[in-house]
């Protein structure tokens, strides 16, 4: 592991009392944002600079991942600190969907309720929208949002006529828009923005926990009039990037104006890596391969930053590995919570979170699986399995323009084993000169399979619970 820790992050770190209150907190998260979309992870065709300064005054991880890449089970993974097929929640909850996330999971708004913080969202959902599935009957007070992805609607460049019904935006439990217009989706950055900077102003005198979900840069892209054309050669896909930047610094200036910004931890980072076959309307992956909807690096692996004045040393790198399903018990301890009843999947990463010295990755292996419960793939320290899999690759293929993605090819993939450390690209398969490494890491594969099956392999986990449905009754 490679910490950079400057000594008056050390010396800031000394000085914090044990005793500080429990903290608010503030995720950012991004709909297909590439790794190298965010210019300290590399990005060069826009700017970022707030959260190239959030990274300056806080930590970014380089091998920050999500537990799969695609929307609804990445979510799941946020929200509950479980594995998303482990609760029943695979690929992209589409709008005929009668099933959801379960009451019986504790998400991390309802564990924040209970030590008494104030809980709101914007954004995008997508846990299911019908109202026993809707954020504000899982733990948050307050929700303006879509509740699935803004591509499903009717205006699909691939949709048969009748396949989306009209895209809604709620507010609460109440729809505010029947049918979601281009005229009004180039409005949802501001109109979350301002929903946000309202929520700390209303709300800077208690604790409190913000979930900002952005719409965008998934596809359909649309730009408030201010951003149209703001990063040049960068398209509208950066003009998208730089108005979720402004929006991120006008939440980070009200967190400064209401005087708590040094006991508000801030987190940003994506559900997934850029829908590649959308061409300039997708994100880079900077040396990674491939992107959403693959276990390889580019679908996986996201840029990660969080700030947290004076327990976070200002400009600090972290390279061991984490996983959005570690933000749960991590946040809860933070705030002094309990974990829930039923078993999580993540540790608590604090001491990765806050630089400190000799911090080590709790996690024997990662696993990630992907569409109905596939194990596909296996991270435990430097090494990385790819399983035997078919997946959807853009690789030698001409990808989309303007709006209309390409088709993929069809890949079948054997077992492969790769170095992250010496080859982050996965190009070099070096299975054959370390036999023991693989076979310990198929043990991993096995376990995994034991707890949460694998329908490639045909094996029923021990451990996996249902998914909310639309007919079950409500908890009492």
């Amino acid at each position: 592991m490679r910490v950079v820790l400057p000594l008056l992050g050390l010396l800031a770190l000394a000085g914090v009392s044990s005793a500080a209150a429990p903290p608010n907190v503030v995720i950012f998260f991004a709909d297909d944002l590439g790794y190298s979309d965010v210019g300290c992870f590399g990005a060069t065709k826009w700017k970022t600079p707030h959260l190239d300064r959030l990274a300056k005054e806080g930590i970014r991880f380089t091998d920050f991942y999500v537990s799969q890449p695609v929307c609804s089970a990445s979510r799941c993974s946020l929200m509950t600190g479980c594995y998303s097929n482990r609760l029943g929640i695979h690929g992209a909850l589409p709008p005929n969907a009668k099933h959801g996330i379960s009451d019986r999971e504790v998400t991390l708004a309802q564990m924040f309720k209970s030590k008494g913080y104030t809980t709101g969202m914007v954004g995008k959902w997508h846990l299911g929208h019908h109202p026993q599935f809707l954020p504000t009957r899982h733990g948050f007070d307050s929700y303006l949002g879509l509740p699935y992805s803004n591509d499903m609607w009717p205006h699909h460049p691939e949709a048969k006529k009748g396949t989306y019904p009209p895209l809604t935006l709620f507010d609460g439990e109440k729809v505010v828009d029947h049918d979601v217009t281009a005229e009004t989706q180039a409005t949802l950055t501001a109109r979350y923005r301002d929903r946000a900077v309202q929520f700390v102003r209303e709300n800077k005198a208690r604790p409190f926990f913000l979930y900002f979900a952005h719409t965008f840069p998934h596809v359909p892209l649309f730009v408030g009039e201010k951003f149209r054309g703001s990063s040049g050669a960068g398209g509208v896909y950066g003009d998208v990037i730089q108005e979720f930047d402004s929006a991120i610094g006008d939440v980070l200036a009200e967190l400064k104006t209401a005087g708590i910004e040094d006991n508000t931890l801030v987190i940003f980072t994506s559900d997934n890596g850029p829908w590649l076959s959308y061409g300039n309307h997708a994100g880079t992956k900077g040396n990674l391969r491939e992107g959403k909807g693959s276990v390889w690096e580019g679908g996986l692996r996201e840029p990660f930053i969080a700030r947290w004045p004076g327990k976070i040393p200002a400009g600090s790198v972290q390279t061991e590995p984490a996983m959005t399903i570690d933000l749960w018990p991590t946040l809860a301890k933070f705030a002094g919570a309990d974990l829930p009843p039923s078993p999580i999947d993540g540790k608590d990463i604090g001491d990765l979170l806050t630089a400190k010295p000799g911090a080590k990755c709790l996690h024997e292996a990662y696993v990630f699986y992907y569409n109905q419960n596939e194990l596909q793939a296996v991270r435990s320290g430097k090494w990385k399995l790819i399983l035997p899999h078919s997946c959807r690759m853009i690789e030698d293929r001409q990808p989309g323009m303007d709006g209309k993605p390409a088709g993929y090819k069809q890949v079948k993939l054997d077992t492969m084993l790769f170095d992250l450390e010496a080859d982050v690209g996965e190009t070099k398969n070096v299975a054959a000169d370390h036999p023991a490494v693989l076979q310990a890491m198929l043990a991993h594969a096995e376990q995994a399979r034991a707890d949460l099956g694998d329908a490639l392999t045909k094996r029923k986990g021990t451990g996996t619970r249902e998914p909310g449905r639309l007919a079950d009754p409500p908890m009492r």
